[in-house]
């Protein structure tokens, strides 16, 4: 079950930081047996020179990409079925430009990256990897007819330019991705919003009944920070001497959760949310992580109009 709310984080984040720069399909469906692509990336024709901020990832984002995230260290057999992903494209791709009558350009077929949280030695050898000078170490090739690359996230150094990588490894290395994403300058461009999902992820975590040792580290990981940025947001509202503006922070952000939690909300829900005091608010902020759908959020604002 945890394995499924890991995939919707890694989507959900790869997304988030990719949108600016070119087309991002995540779940897009190939054919075959209907496999499904984790994320495919088409970078925008005006390649951004902001791109370099998000380090190896950005890197990655140069060219079309399928980026096939794992939460649990990728087998042989999951390794092989991301490249008969990437070889299915590849040949859409050819019977697209032999329809159009153009001829399908190198650098037009995508780039496979697979990431995994760890992988043994052994793995990597039987699928030929190469390290390459110009690239980290902790980034395993396969010969260059395949396109594809076997990520190490627990091999990356722990620096910057590795950072968004290594907030999907698991253990001490998401830990410590963790702690350099929060001590990130506050007007990074994209601090605020990797927090929200990785509070999002530890919310959806938390009504997990069957945690991994490695889930139950995270969320104690995660506690003291939620509740520091909470008390820090409330602090700046109360300094500002500005209750519409707190009341306004603390609803969007409470909009934001529920439509991540429980999926798009009606003009009407919203219209009510938007009556809510501050306390209320705060108060939902605590009862939607028990929510699973549109009705138990009508159910706890009934309550309230009682």
């Amino acid at each position: 079950m945890t394995r499924f709310i890991h995939d919707k984080f890694a989507k959900d984040y790869l997304e988030e930081l990719l949108k600016d720069y070119g087309e991002v399909k995540a779940s897009e469906k190939v054919s075959g047996e209907i496999k499904e692509i984790d994320v495919l990336f088409t970078p925008a024709k005006q390649q951004s020179s902001n791109l370099e901020i998000l380090g190896l990832l950005g890197r990655f984002a140069e060219h079309p990409a399928l980026i096939e995230p794992f939460r649990n260290p990728a087998s042989n057999d999951e390794i092989c079925d991301c490249i008969l992903k990437l070889l299915e494209v590849k040949a859409l791709l050819r019977r697209e430009a032999k329809t159009n009558k153009t001829k399908l350009q190198d650098s037009e077929i995508p780039k496979l990256w697979i990431l995994t949280p760890t992988v043994s030695e052994t793995r990597l050898s039987s699928f030929g990897t190469m390290q390459q000078a110009s690239w980290l170490p902790g980034v395993h090739f396969l010969p260059d007819a395949l396109r594809t690359a076997i990520v190490a996230i627990h091999q990356l150094p722990p620096t910057p330019e590795t950072l968004w990588l290594r907030l999907l490894g698991r253990g001490s290395v998401q830990s410590q991705a963790i702690i350099q994403l929060q001590a990130l300058p506050l007007d990074h461009p994209y601090q605020k919003a990797t927090l929200e999902l990785v509070y999002n992820l530890r919310e959806n975590l938390r009504v997990n009944q069957e945690l991994e040792a490695d889930d139950r580290e995270l969320i104690m990981r995660l506690e003291p920070l939620y509740q520091r940025d909470r008390e820090q947001a409330k602090e700046e509202g109360r300094q500002e001497g500005k209750q519409e503006g707190r009341q306004e922070g603390e609803r969007d952000l409470i909009l934001r959760l529920l439509n991540r939690r429980i999926g798009e909300i009606d003009a009407l829900l919203i219209e009510q949310i938007t009556g809510l005091s501050i306390e209320q608010l705060e108060n939902l902020g605590e009862a939607l992580l028990d929510f699973s759908n549109i009705a138990d959020l009508e159910a706890w604002l009934n309550q309230q109009s009682e």
